[in-house]
Formats: C-alpha cells, sequence, structure tokens
C-alpha cells in the first residue's frame, strides 16, 4: 500500500493582534490572570470586517506548496476542514482553489469542528493510499470565529480567535517520513451541548434567531470536564498499540489547543514530560479546527521536529468528536 507523509507546512493569521489587556480594558475586570493561568492564552489575531476564512487559507496554502515545492497546479485535491465557512454553499474549498488558480484539484469541505484537521488528515491519507491518481492533497484547518462571537460573553469571546493552518500531503518515497495510523470517535449525544445553532435547515436565520443569539456561539450545556482526559490517553494507546510502540517513543504531540490544563493532565497520566506537547495558544489564542496545523508549522519554523521523529496529533471538537493520528516525520526543520 501507498504510504502518506507531509511534505509543506505554513500558517497564518490576521493583521489585528489583540491581547487580554485588551479584554481587561473592554469588561473592566481582570481576564489577563485567568487566560494565562488556566489557558495559556496571551495575545489572538482577529479578523478584519472585510476578510473571510478563505483569505486566511491562502496565504498558509502558499507557504505549505512552497515549502513542499508544488505548484497550485500541481494540487489533486483541496480539503478545508473548518466550522466557519465562508459561506454555508459552496464550500470555502472552492473559494480556496479559485484564489490559488489550483484548477486540477477536487475539492470539498469538512465539518467535524475542532477535530476537523486530523480528521481531514485521515480523509487525505486514505486518498493517497488507495488511489494512485492523488499524488498531492492541500489539507487546511482555517477557523475565523471572531465573526460569530458573542461580546456580551466575556469567557467565550476571550478565549477565540482566528488563523488557518494548512500543509501538503503526499505520497511518501519511503524515505520522508509516513502517517503510520489514525483513529476516529464520536459522540453524538452532546451534538446540542456546543456550536453555531441558526443558519441551517434545523434552525434557519431568523429575526428571532439572531436575536436570542442561536448565529453566535453558543456553549448551551456543560460537557463532562473529564471527557478529554479520558478519551486522549485511550485513543493515544489504541494508536500506539497499531503501530507497536511505547508512550515513550512519542517525541511531539499536537493537542488541540484549548485548555492547558487538560494537555497537561493528559501528558501527566501518561507519564511523560510536558514539554512534549507544544502549545501556541500563548501565541495565537484558541484557533479550533487551525490550532493543530498551526502549532506543527511554528514548531517547524522553530526548528522543534527532526527526521524520524514521532509525531502524535489528538484534534478534539464539538458534535463531540475527535481525531487522532500518528506519524513519522519526514525531514529536518
Amino acid at each position: 500500500m501507498r504510504k502518506a507523509t507531509i511534505t509543506g507546512v505554513g500558517h497564518h493569521v490576521p493583521d489585528r493582534k489583540v491581547n487580554n489587556q485588551y479584554f481587561n480594558d473592554l469588561y473592566n475586570k481582570d481576564i489577563d490572570t485567568f487566560l494565562k493561568a488556566k489557558r495559556n492564552i496571551e495575545t489572538r489575531y482577529f479578523m478584519a470586517d472585510d476578510e473571510a476564512t478563505s483569505d486566511l487559507i491562502v496565504p498558509a496554502a502558499q507557504t505549505a506548496m512552497e515549502k513542499a515545492s508544488i505548484r497550485a497546479e500541481d494540487l489533486d485535491l483541496i480539503i478545508v476542514a473548518t466550522d466557519t465557512p465562508d459561506y454555508i454553499s459552496p464550500s470555502t474549498a472552492s473559494v480556496v482553489q479559485h484564489k490559488l488558480k489550483a484548477t486540477n484539484a477536487g475539492i470539498f469541505d469538512l465539518n467535524s469542528a475542532c477535530a476537523g484537521f486530523v480528521t481531514a488528515m485521515d480523509v487525505a491519507t486514505k486518498y493517497i493510499q488507495t488511489d494512485k491518481a492523488y499524488r498531492n492533497i492541500l489539507v487546511v484547518g482555517a477557523y475565523g470565529m471572531s465573526k460569530f462571537l458573542d461580546w456580551d460573553d466575556y469567557k467565550i469571546a476571550s478565549m477565540f480567535a482566528d488563523g488557518a493552518g494548512a500543509v501538503v500531503v503526499s505520497e511518501s518515497n519511503g524515505d520522508n517520513g509516513e502517517v503510520s495510523a489514525c483513529a476516529l470517535y464520536g459522540d453524538g449525544q452532546y451534538h446540542d451541548y456546543m456550536g453555531i445553532y441558526a443558519g441551517g435547515t434545523h434552525m434557519p436565520t431568523t429575526n428571532a434567531a439572531i436575536e436570542n443569539k442561536d448565529n453566535l456561539l453558543r456553549f448551551a450545556k456543560k460537557i463532562p470536564v473529564e471527557t478529554n482526559g479520558i478519551h486522549w490517553p485511550r485513543l493515544i494507546h489504541n494508536l500506539l498499540d497499531r503501530i507497536k510502540k511505547d508512550v515513550s517513543d512519542i517525541d511531539t504531540f499536537f493537542l488541540t489547543q484549548l485548555n492547558i490544563e487538560t494537555i497537561n493532565s493528559t501528558l501527566d497520566n501518561l507519564k511523560v514530560p510536558r514539554e512534549r506537547s507544544h502549545n501556541v495558544m500563548n501565541k495565537f489564542g484558541y484557533t479550533g479546527s487551525a490550532c493543530i496545523p498551526m502549532a506543527i508549522s511554528d514548531a517547524v519554523q522553530n526548528q522543534k521536529l527532526k527526521k524520524g521523529d514521532l509525531v502524535f496529533m489528538l484534534g478534539s471538537g464539538g458534535g463531540m468528536s475527535m481525531a487522532a493520528l500518528s506519524m513519522t516525520w519526514g525531514y529536518d526543520t
């Protein structure tokens, strides 16, 4: 079976940089202390009024393609993982294809909330493995949640941010790393716990929905706090069993960047040093489906990965959905 690997990465954030002091001033309370201590968030970036999610994707994609030494016309498929698309329909991937002039690429969006990027990596891996027509696939995680924030709720408004991360997934030549295993998990009983509920067929965007703020991000119910702490280690061990490795063999973790306490407790439970998780929420805030590819790109930019490293990605999002992936990194950074 053909193998898939990452050959190029990139990320992009909008121009507007917002630090925690902005929220201290906006809400006249000390939000900075909580965000730093409990979320590891110090700064984030917000889109301009005239920017859309696709505007964040294109620069990230261009960087990833440059690093992979390919052109836009070399792309066979574009997968955009996002729950903040340009439109309900058509796909944001179609906008990205047009802006990149990637005329040979198939296009579709994928939405499994903040687990989207790792889920899309699983999909791209299987395309490469099973169909020789696919040689280079652009996989994007993108987030424009600032357009959907309820500014009356400081706990939500101060955590979320905008950004995009992109990777090029190509066939492995046997010496440039490979994706070794993927696993997905879902628990749909939590589908109405958090999300943007207006705009689809269940709840069209009516004046009543807008007045009730159903067109904005809502945390309608509280998902049990231990959920990630239970399922993240379980999924990690699932992959380790399949690739016949031990947790101590994992060189770098890329985990959903929402809660530093969950990340730390997971690594503590696994009995691995906390430093093995590459975290970027201090610089970028919480960027949902973009946070893992942005963290990967940041790690590459800071020369944190080397050829042969065992890398684990684990995304967790509303719905509830989770996705895990293991791979051997293919080049020195």
